[in-house]
């Protein structure tokens, strides 16, 4: 048995360090963390991981074996993951270990965007009208039973955009459900598309924290997105203070609440339209593209650590300590095909102290790919965060930040290489 003065706890998949190692720092702060991956942690994850097995965390078997030796030599106190991927086969493996955790069943429910929708119409949740829809037939039926067009088409269990695409008119669908369709065939839980109303207006998340039943929302995100018809994510700003979470908190809770989910940290996205604050979707796990590293800088709060303490079912400390901004945005090529240069003005940096960071996601050489054919895991080429007193300063900031970051590319059609989100 290894022996700790601090409790353990085990991680399953630890992701692009890019944009996890603030969960993987934060965590370690406090815990001795162990991981399940498929890969052994990279030398930016092993000053911070104390041990780790081998394993495809989608095997439900050896993930089980990968645990249980684990078990036998630390006193596990909890599992967690903020992998969306792996959130069923994490809750499978905390029930089989005898942990805290969210049913697979609660899990299967936020996996599921069908299965989501029935039971916020159940709640009285506020969200789109939505329906299956197995072929084109079936499509431009359920776009007429939803309301008419504009529509949306997405896979019920994918995530990061993939497949999400925007059909302003009939004539639109036939490609529309091709596109969605190949977003589908990549996931795990469900191969189903939907077909759903388009919701209008801006586009947020709620991160929000559960513990025994209880959810608090502590912050809101403010979205930003590329062109329709796509949905691309190109920056997030968080400010302490937002009165956007008095809005959208409730809506936030209450999706939470439908799912079943008793413990850990969510990201609820929502759409802010006419009718009032609708819920587009429920991800149980902190958000994605440094959201929670955001939420950090900005209040204080750290998402990750909050999710380590509620795996050992202990309370987490939600008390703000910064009253600040804080906001990222991606840089994309304008173009398809290879880089050829990449750079941050010189000096830039040395001379933004509220820069936080910025980051390359690509190298020279590497191909890229935009939609239709690519999609946030092949068309990324770096992003910069920044911290500021006023949410207005952060996004001026952030534009500042991401006009200094070029990046020259040669138009190709090769294969592109993918970037990990």
């Amino acid at each position: 048995m290894f022996l700790s003065s601090r409790p353990t706890v085990l991680v399953t998949t630890l992701g692009d360090f890019r944009y996890r190692g603030f969960c993987l720092q934060q965590v370690a702060a406090a815990y001795n963390v162990v991981v399940i991956d498929s890969v052994s942690p990279t030398p930016e994850h092993a000053p911070y991981v104390a041990d780790f097995e081998i394993a495809d965390p989608h095997d439900e078997q050896a993930l089980l074996a990968a645990g249980r030796e684990l078990a036998g030599r630390h006193d596990l106190a909890g599992v967690m993951t903020w992998n969306e991927w792996v959130l069923v086969p994490t809750a499978r493996l905390a029930e089989q270990l005898g942990l805290p955790s969210n049913t697979p069943e609660v899990m299967l429910a936020c996996r599921n965007k069908a299965t989501a929708r029935a039971r916020f119409a159940r709640a009285g949740v506020p969200s789109a009208a939505s329906m299956k829809a197995a072929s084109l037939l079936e499509a431009a039926m359920a776009a007429d039973a939803v309301g008419g067009y504009p529509v949306v088409l997405k896979p019920a269990a994918y995530a990061a955009s993939v497949g999400v695409i925007h059909v302003e008119r009939p004539e639109d669908l036939p490609a529309a459900f091709g596109f969605a369709t190949a977003g589908a065939s990549q996931a795990m839980e469900s191969t189903a598309v939907l077909v759903e109303e388009y919701l209008d207006g801006p586009e947020v998340s709620v991160e929000t924290v559960t513990f025994a039943g209880t959810t608090l929302p502590v912050a809101v995100t403010r979205k930003s997105l590329g062109a329709l018809p796509y949905f691309e994510e190109t920056g997030h700003a968080v400010a302490a203070g937002d009165p956007l979470l008095a809005e959208a908190g409730p809506v936030a809770v209450a999706a939470v609440r439908a799912l079943g989910v008793e413990h850990g940290v969510c990201h609820v996205e929502i759409r802010l339209t006419s009718r009032g604050p609708r819920v587009v979707e429920v991800n149980a796990r902190i958000g994605g593209d440094l959201i929670g590293h955001l939420v950090d800088l900005a209040t204080g709060i750290q998402l990750a650590r909050a999710a380590a303490d509620i795996a050992c079912w202990c309370a987490p400390d939600l008390t703000p300590t910064r009253h600040q901004a804080a906001a990222v945005r991606i840089r994309y090529p304008e173009t398809s095909g290879t880089v050829t240069a990449r750079g941050l003005t010189r000096g830039f940096a040395a001379g933004t102290p509220w820069l936080d960071r910025a980051t390359w996601l690509c190298d020279v050489g590497d191909r890229l790919l935009l939609p239709p054919e690519g999609s946030s895991f092949t068309a990324r080429a770096g992003l910069v965060v920044v911290t500021a007193p006023t949410a207005a300063l952060a996004e001026r900031r952030a534009q500042r930040a991401y006009d200094h970051m070029t990046v020259d590319m040669d138009p190709a059609t090769d294969e592109p290489q993918a970037t990990t989100a």
